[in-house]
């Protein structure tokens, strides 16, 4: 997780960037909506290219999609040691038996 833990030290430096040279900073300044769109949008990039079986395409979107999680994550002050500490509860757990287990 190398590189997603510095990506989110590079993110969490530009928020305070000005908003005219990071874009980063941009989308922080923008607000929360905003973050969630370009989320979304990445996400149906990503849909749409796994579709096409176009592989280098849907590399290239789930970057796009990663990043943009993180801006929003690092927007919500969340961090991605809090994601992974989730990941690491539910492993060695059955899919469905994780999913039901929420349900209750």
């Amino acid at each position: 997780m190398d590189t997603l833990t510095r990506l989110e030290a590079t993110i969490a430096q530009r928020l305070t960037a000005s908003p005219e040279h990071s874009y980063v900073a941009q989308l922080h300044h923008e607000g929360l909506a905003r973050i969630a769109q370009k989320l979304g949008e990445e996400a149906t990039e990503a849909v749409i290219a796994a579709l096409a079986g176009d592989e280098a395409e849907l590399v290239a979107e789930a970057a796009d999609l990663l990043f943009h999680l993180i801006v929003l994550l690092s927007h919500k002050g969340v961090k991605l040691d809090q994601v992974f500490a989730e990941l690491d509860s539910r492993e060695g757990l059955s899919g469905l038996a994780e999913k039901a287990a929420r349900m209750e």
